[in-house]
């Protein structure tokens, strides 16, 4: 698929990697609808940054995990752009939860946000790209749904949740809409990381170092326009994290 004159939507995509991964396919000629709950500032800067390469944007603000406002985010974008042809579910949180300390509203929260948001958005789009006969759908796990570690494990369950979504989403999909998921390692550390845990992140890294996002685009990049033969695929862009 040529991301040319295509429509992508991606789900926290005003920071972080998500603005990230918006600009570089808007350099590539693509149309973008950008997801946001909170941060409306950053998401309209994205836009500006957008259409000053020459291709349209619009932000919904929306919360991924509530029905309603998906399904209001999905009608918005089909109205200004007809069609959705690329997914990206980013949009995810992360926080630590020691296990004695745990509440539902952690669990709830932890796993609507990123499980559940990402099931309804892909449920929401997947109609309109099987009527077309095309369509890709990326989901973000992390290395921990591969191999859980302590302190934060609603978080661990959610993305080992959103790998066993992927593939079932592939199989319900298939053959029009190709659907993958990219686990992540060390990319973007927490802004709030002292240089002590940056530093032990750093030392149980085979490759000894943080990754750019850059990592992650050109990952993307490979699923969107290199092949329409690969689904169900969960990719590590972990500098080896998950095998330390």
């Amino acid at each position: 698929m040529r991301l040319e004159k295509r429509v992508v939507f991606v789900t926290g995509g005003a920071k972080r990697i998500g603005s990230h991964l918006a600009l570089a396919l808007a350099r590539r000629g693509a149309h973008l609808i950008i997801n946001y709950r909170y941060s409306n500032t950053d998401a309209q800067t994205v836009i500006r940054e957008i259409e000053r390469l020459g291709v349209e944007a619009i932000a919904v603000q929306g919360d991924v995990s509530n029905a309603a406002d998906v399904s209001r985010m999905v009608r918005s974008a089909l109205d200004r752009f007809g069609r959705i042809d690329v997914l990206i579910n980013n949009a995810a949180v992360y926080f630590k939860t020691p296990f004695a300390q745990i509440s539902e509203t952690d669990w709830d929260l932890t796993l609507d946000i990123n499980l559940k948001g990402s099931f309804l958005c892909a449920q929401a789009v997947a109609p309109g790209m099987i009527a077309r006969g095309e369509g890709k759908i990326i989901n973000f796990a992390d290395w921990a749904g591969t191999r859980p570690y302590r302190e934060y494990l609603p978080y661990c369950i959610s993305k080992a949740g959103v790998i066993a979504l992927t593939q079932a989403l592939a199989q319900e999909l298939a053959p029009a809409v190709q659907v993958n998921c990219i686990a992540p390692g060390p990319i973007l550390l927490p802004e709030d990381m002292d240089e002590d845990e940056r530093e032990k992140v750093i030392r149980a890294t085979p490759l000894k170092r943080i990754g750019s996002p850059e990592d992650i685009v050109q990952t993307v990049l490979y699923l969107i326009e290199a092949t329409d033969f690969v689904t169900g695929g969960t990719y590590l862009v972990d500098g080896g994290r998950s095998i330390a």
